[in-house]
């Protein structure tokens, strides 16, 4: 009995030092996953970086061209969301632009880029539209005018293109009631007067003329010598 005892005692000593191995992979499996990043952040992902997590609020949508009102020298006109002054072309036809090539470069059309394009306070949102033009770009129009910018206007509130005669027509600001302001143009030039001169005032005769005035020829029956004293 003591011998069978022995052998059962043996055989459990080896079956538990062949579970060991076993036993000690477990646990490093185990700690290995308590401090891998997945871990201490479920929202990540194993490469390391963040899985995308449910939003709290939905993101602005993006605006369009913003359009605004601006205190100026010329009154309170229409501008872009900077205060960038913005101008029709008297070429255009209706919503149809005239303006392209080196036009557009010097007068960038204001680009749509919404279907409601933000506008302050001052604009009449029922006055903003857009317009699709041949190049297949979609810009803004205000009262029925396309409108563009001007690249020589280099600050806010500028108004350098105003009244000028370029690529075939004149460029006018528009009001915040969609007017085109044709005041205050810095193309227009004054022609020079075709009326004659005035004639010289008529000498005025100082010398006494008791006893034959002065006594020069004019008079004494000669012609007249301009001098205002031939009575």
């Amino acid at each position: 009995m003591q011998t069978s005892s022995r052998g059962r005692t043996r055989r459990g000593r080896r079956r538990a030092l062949l579970a060991l191995p076993a036993v000690a992979a477990a646990g490093a499996a185990l700690t290995l996953a308590a401090c891998s990043p997945s871990a201490a952040h479920p929202g990540s992902s194993p490469s390391g970086g963040s899985s995308p997590s449910p939003s709290t609020g939905a993101a602005p949508a993006a605006g369009g061209t913003a359009l605004a009102v601006r205190s100026t020298s010329l009154g309170t006109i229409l501008t872009d969301g900077r205060g960038f002054t913005l101008y029709a072309f008297e070429a255009d036809q209706g919503t149809t632009s005239a303006c392209s090539g080196a036009c557009a470069t010097a007068w960038p059309p204001a680009a749509a880029t919404s279907a409601s394009p933000d506008v302050g306070t001052g604009v009449t949102p029922s006055l903003v539209s857009e317009a699709r033009q041949a190049d297949g770009t979609t810009q803004l129009t205000y009262a029925g005018h396309p409108v563009y910018l001007f690249t020589h206007d280099s600050a806010p509130g500028s108004t350098s293109g105003q009244g000028l005669q370029a690529f075939g027509a004149r460029w006018d600001v528009l009001t915040a009631a969609g007017q085109e302001l044709t005041t205050g143009s810095t193309a227009s030039t004054s022609a020079p007067s075709s009326s004659a001169p005035s004639p010289a005032p008529t000498p005025t005769c100082t010398i006494p003329q008791n006893n034959g005035g002065d006594h020069d020829a004019d008079n004494n029956g000669g012609p007249d010598d301009g001098d205002g004293c031939d009575k």
